[in-house]
């Protein structure tokens, strides 16, 4: 850096290396920049030779006469007000830092240009993309960076298991041993309900599916309790930095009743889970008799998750 800003945007110039096509100049004090800000101005570059970040101007502008007295306004329409990054090609950004006279001051790298006589192509960004410069500034920008923080990304995952009714077998349903003459057919326990609902978390993340991670053909899951698969999809979420939002899942079964274990599997479900049971809904509905699941073969589950990254 130099004792100005022209010295100090010259040192940068003259240590970019050769070869390069385009030089980028932004303010350290403009700290809440944005990813898509940066790209937009360098894309516009590529475009323009010259581009920059602004915004339009929301204030009526006025002038001042010798005597500082308001004797004049200014059409804002083609106002903008200039802030960084400010993206040029090389060879015309050389040609004007330069030509700058030893000494001089300026504002913004885009004055060097304009006084070249080049054109520079104006990007119009948000205007979060503040120049930190006064304690009030500072406020202002705590205010928005907790609002970022409250953006999180929502994602939705849609997931779907069934499996067939067998005699000889437990009927385990959201981790609950329930009474009845059947239970269902798996490698693990069968637990249709739980299996829908991690496909669910799965899939709103971008993980695959629980046949990807739980295969069939590993004897260490014979038999094993959903609960501990659904605990591994938990963990898998966690490394991802994912939290789950709420689940909202349907039981399809003619037989047995489901409304007296239901909140028993929410229970079951928000323990592994670690979130409110609040967050989870589990629904049964029968097919009037129709289809495989009307007529007693089976069970299937449907389960939508949705979670905040």
């Amino acid at each position: 850096g130099g004792a100005t800003r022209a010295e100090s945007a010259r040192a940068g110039f003259l240590a970019v290396p050769d070869g390069t096509d385009f030089v980028a100049i932004h303010d350290g004090a403009r700290c809440l920049v944005t990813d898509d800000i940066i790209c937009r101005v360098v894309e516009a570059a590529f475009t323009h030779k010259a581009a920059t970040a602004c915004v339009e101007v929301t204030d009526t502008v006025k002038t001042l006469d010798g005597e500082g007295m308001i004797n004049g306004t200014v059409a804002r329409a083609r106002l903008r007000a200039a802030q960084t990054p400010q993206v040029f090609g090389r060879e015309v950004y050389a040609r004007a830092i330069l030509a700058l006279d030893e000494g001089a001051e300026f504002t913004d790298d885009n004055s060097l240009l304009e006084a070249l006589g080049e054109r520079i192509y104006p990007v119009i960004c948000d205007k979060e993309n503040i120049k930190i410069t006064t304690a009030e500034d500072i406020a202002y920008a705590e205010y928005i960076l907790k609002g970022r923080e409250q953006m999180d990304e929502i994602r939705i995952g849609h997931g779907y298991d069934v499996h067939r009714l067998a005699e000889g077998r437990r009927l385990i349903l959201g981790g609950v041993d329930i009474p009845f003459e059947k239970g269902l057919v798996g490698h693990s326990d069968a637990d249709v309900l739980t299996h829908a609902i991690m496909d669910a978390l799965l899939g709103a993340c971008g993980l695959g599916d629980i046949g990807r991670h739980f295969p069939d053909n590993d004897q260490s899951y014979k038999d094993i309790s959903s609960l501990l698969l659904l605990d591994r999809v938990r963990e898998l979420l966690l490394q991802e930095g994912i939290k789950i939002v709420n689940i909202d899942a349907t039981l399809v079964l003619q037989q047995p009743k489901i409304a007296p274990f239901v909140d028993s599997m929410r229970e079951n479900i928000s323990k592994i889970l670690k979130i409110e049971q609040g967050r989870i809904n589990i629904k049964a509905t029968t097919e009037e008799g129709l289809g495989f699941t009307g007529r007693g073969e089976g069970v299937c589950a449907y389960a939508v998750a949705s979670v905040e990254k």
